[in-house]
């Protein structure tokens, strides 16, 4: 369904952002 889709579009999305700062900015975690 396309809910689903867009969920696992957000659930990527957010993994990825989360990811990216990591990252970015070691200290922060």
């Amino acid at each position: 369904m396309l809910i689903d889709y867009a969920l696992g579009l957000v659930v990527a999305l957010g993994l990825a952002g989360y990811l990216v700062l990591a990252l970015a900015d070691p200290d922060r975690f």
